[in-house]
């Protein structure tokens, strides 16, 4: 029975964003949901420098035209991974500024790596990842694959968990993920308390380390409850010395997706994960999901799904 899932697709024509669209169709094989591929484009961003030092401007249709052979390659790899869903369009204006006002109509969001110029590479290069910090919903970077097995099927998940409201939004989705997958999930609490120039350093001597981990892996503990919420799961759990990005981009040589929160909210659940996505998108070898902490207080609303654009 087909669901009412919407996966938002940016498409530009570069080997990056056709594997971004590969990963969504397999996703949506997964769950039976719909696939939207889009293509932005920009008069600004399609001048050429004509010999005389002037610029010739391509007119309007021509852009179009060009846009829309992207969907239509898109749309074709979609298909060819199965009996998929899948519509596409073409928007003018900022590539990320279309996908972010789109973000909120949708369930999760898909886009290539930076790689050979193009969408890719003014969204996630120039704009400094104004989708994944910005998006109402989640967003999966897919890199370019370089070496090992595919990204897909995700077969191994892990998510970094530090007991902030963005900590718990990425588990209860890396959990749902798990579960639409049929992937074996890992929680990792990174906790940097080894001693030199660790961030943790400053700790006195009179704290108990050993029971500082304990508490950590006791919050660690309830965290993964309150996400399973009953659902039948097994997650392997890890209370890690060490810095969250760097371990989280370590497990992604292994792993098949890394679950990352946007920014903390200050305190040490800040200091734990302010810049940890950030550093995962840039370094990470295979799929990154980034949710957003308001992820789980956006309520559906009838009026606002795709089909009524």
């Amino acid at each position: 029975m087909a669901t009412n899932e919407v996966i938002l697709v940016g498409a530009d024509g570069s080997a990056e964003s056709l594997a971004a669209v590969r990963w969504a169709a397999d996703r949506a094989l997964r769950s039976d949901a719909r696939i939207h591929v889009i293509c932005t484009y920009a008069l600004a961003s399609y001048s050429a420098a004509a010999l005389d030092g002037g610029y010739a401007v391509l007119d309007d249709e021509a852009l179009r035209r060009g846009a829309q052979q992207v969907i239509d390659e898109a749309v074709a790899a979609a298909r060819a991974r199965g009996d998929v869903r899948v519509s596409g369009s073409i928007e003018p204006g900022d590539p990320a500024a279309v996908l972010v006002e789109m973000s909120g109509e949708v369930d999760l969001v898909v886009i290539g790596s930076r790689g050979g110029g193009g969408f890719a590479d003014r969204l996630l290069g120039t704009v400094s990842s104004a989708l994944p910090a910005h998006s109402k919903s989640p967003v999966v970077i897919v890199p370019k694959h370089t070496s090992g097995k595919s990204f897909t099927p995700v077969e191994r998940i892990v998510v970094g968990v530090d007991g902030s409201d963005v900590a718990s939004s990425a588990l209860h989705k890396a959990v749902d993920e798990a579960i639409v997958w049929g992937a074996k999930l890992t929680a990792v609490s990174a906790v940097p308390i080894a001693s030199g120039g660790g961030m943790m350093s400053w700790l006195p001597a009179s704290v108990d380390r050993d029971s500082l981990l304990r508490d950590v892996r006791e919050g660690l503990n309830k965290a993964v409850s309150t996400a399973l919420d009953g659902r039948d799961l097994d997650v392997a759990r890890h209370v890690l010395d060490g810095s969250p990005s760097n371990l989280l981009v370590e497990f992604s040589t292994a792993v098949d997706l890394v679950v990352v929160g946007t920014r903390g909210r200050g305190g040490f659940a800040g200091l734990l994960l302010g810049s940890t996505s950030q550093t995962v998108m840039a370094h990470s070898t295979c799929p990154v999901l980034v949710v957003p902490s308001r992820h789980r207080d956006k309520a559906p609303d009838p009026a606002a799904r795709w089909e009524r654009r």
